[in-house]
């Protein structure tokens, strides 16, 4: 296709969506080369020290909207400390002087300060969305400049985030003239907002599809923006407790059945029953039920709510719903292909809890289900089998068992032969995070069979360097491995080295790694940068080699050691 004109290429390229493929085609000859760079006009950078801003705007000088990631995955666990870096306000400053069209920013697990919020706001006139995930460091000043400058604002979406509130009425500072919201969530705000800002920006918002409130925003409101947004599709509710004034209820059935469009449900952070009952209209049409931070919905409750919902897509639900909730799950959602059960009780101290049983129902019943998060307090072989065999789709398989070297409760043997069996029969899985009594040879059936893979998680697992071993070599598609308190050392790291440049990272913490064998890892591989993360700086200083790493990190770069690494962390 070289021979065709640059034109009728530039216009081929416009229908590649996905990276991985553009990233190919640059490769094909320096004319694909050049008009892929030109017309690149989204990116996703998943690592902000991988490359430095100036050398992506180099590469990319058309972009429009930008992904980016900062800490580690294992940050989520509060296994990476506070303060290990991640700044995002290098990235705009470069940004708002080459980049003034940019429109879209995506961050996750990055520190977002109030300047940066400012100085986003003020430097990109078509900015549209912003989306931040588990992000930090900037407070409702920062929200209420984005709110004041970003003049055709489509998108803000804030998730996993604690923010200080600084200004409670910030929603108030969109200004009269902003109609363009197509997305607002706010849900994991804790501070109030100024109700009646709210309810005149979804008023004046007539392309608002999808809005998650936070818990200050009681019933009363909830129906009054239903009645203002009918043509809503993603819905948040906020607080739906007992207020004086029971007439509250009969609107709020009013306003649900003047709303035909909603598909996606969520919220529920306070509930009273009559409110669920209220809502079960909505349920007919839903594709996806998020009632992850519901604690107060019993199973029963939950049981009737979920009879409503035949066409469920997603369910993202705590397991207080127990085993029985799970069968009802099972002979009602048979379009279900994505499932995830959090532990109402994350220390395990609570008596609802889904076993192995509601796993294997929702196995018969969905033969859909193609992504699993399940927590749950034990499980076997026999039902891991089962699954396997019932949804060998699965391309996403994340099993939690609360004790994670709990073995098959009922024969006392390790779950090695049950996740053997999945990374045998699910032929696309991608990503997998396994947990339980796990020895060398279940990571000898995972390099083996699971040729798709991208990213492993493991925990409290395997026997020897011989478990690390197998996964590098047999799992050619690994993008990230992560891995603590297992009892890989300096064999395991230093096999195959040559396998982590084709990797985005490694993290390793708990394990038998020593100070001389990341030395030797830095040394041999030059383009990697070795993170040692020792927050008490004992190890900066010593000699001894053998000494035993706390935490590790090892990713790819272009641009050598970071320079705003705190003094914990150094780079060997």
């Amino acid at each position: 296709m070289t021979y065709f004109p640059e034109e009728v290429v530039d216009h081929v390229f416009n229908f590649l969506t996905s990276h991985r493929d553009r990233n190919a085609v640059s490769l094909v000859c320096k004319c694909w080369y050049k008009l892929e760079r030109w017309s690149r006009q989204r990116v996703f950078v998943g690592n902000c020290y991988a490359i430095s801003p100036e050398r992506l705007i180099a590469r990319f000088p058309r972009i429009k909207a930008l992904t980016l990631k900062g800490k580690p995955h294992f940050a989520d666990f509060s296994l990476v400390p506070h303060d290990w870096g991640g700044f995002v306000h290098p990235w705009i400053e470069a940004m708002a002087k080459s980049y003034p069209g940019l429109e879209e920013l995506r961050l996750k697990r990055m520190v977002v300060f109030d300047e940066s919020l400012e100085l986003l706001s003020r430097s990109f006139p078509n900015f549209k969305s912003l989306v931040l995930v588990s992000c930090e460091g900037f407070t409702t000043d920062g929200l209420a400049s984005i709110a004041a400058n970003c003049r055709v604002l489509r998108e803000l979406d804030l998730q996993e985030i604690e923010v200080e509130d600084r200004r409670g009425h910030w929603l108030s500072c969109f200004p009269d003239s902003c109609t363009s919201l197509e997305s607002l969530n706010f849900s994991c705000l804790q501070g109030e907002v100024n109700l009646g800002a709210l309810e005149r920006l979804v008023a004046r918002s007539p392309n608002l599809k999808s809005l998650k409130l936070n818990r200050t925003v009681p019933l009363g409101t909830l129906y009054k923006i239903l009645m203002r947004a009918p043509q809503l599709v993603d819905l948040g509710t906020g607080s739906c407790v007992h207020e004086p004034y029971a007439g509250h209820y009969v609107r709020l059935m009013n306003a649900v059945l003047n709303c035909k469009s909603i598909r996606c449900l969520s919220g529920f952070l306070e509930v009273a029953p009559c409110c669920l009952r209220a809502i079960y209209p909505l349920c007919l049409n839903l594709t996806s039920l998020n009632l992850s931070y519901a604690p107060g919905i019993q199973g029963s409750e939950l049981m009737k709510l979920i009879h409503h919902c035949r066409k469920l897509q997603r369910l993202w639900i705590l397991d207080c719903i127990g085993d029985e909730g799970l069968v009802v799950v099972a002979s009602t959602c048979k379009e279900l292909q994505e499932l995830r059960v959090f532990p109402s009780d994350p220390a395990g101290g609570g008596n609802a809890a889904v076993t192995e049983e509601g796993l294997v129902a929702v196995s018969m019943g969905c033969p859909k289900l193609h992504s699993l998060l399940y927590f749950c307090h034990q499980m076997t072989n026999a039902a891991l089998i089962t699954v396997a065999k019932n949804c060998p789709n699965f391309t996403r398989f994340r099993l939690c068992i609360l004790d994670p070297k709990k073995p098959d409760h009922l024969t006392l043997q390790p779950l090695d032969e049950g996740f053997g069996a999945i990374v045998q029969s699910c032929k696309g899985l991608r990503r997998l995070s396994l947990s339980g009594l796990l020895t060398d040879q279940v990571f000898l059936y995972i390099g083996m069979y699971a040729e798709r893979l991208e990213m492993l998680s493991i925990a409290f697992a395997g026997d020897s360097d011989k478990g690390m071993q197998f996964v590098l070599n047999g799992c050619k598609n690994l993008k990230k491995l992560e891995i603590r308190d297992s009892p890989f050392g300096d064999v395991a790291l230093l096999t195959d080295i040559g396998k982590y440049e084709t990797m985005r990272s490694l993290w390793m913490s708990s394990c038998e790694v020593t100070l001389g064998g990341c030395k030797t890892l830095g040394k041999k591989m030059p383009r990697l940068n070795v993170e040692i993360i020792n927050e008490y700086n004992q190890m900066k200083q010593s000699s001894n080699e053998s000494q035993r790493v706390e935490k590790m990190y090892v990713y790819r770069t272009l641009d050598g050691p970071r320079q705003d690494a705190p003094g914990f962390v150094w780079t060997l």
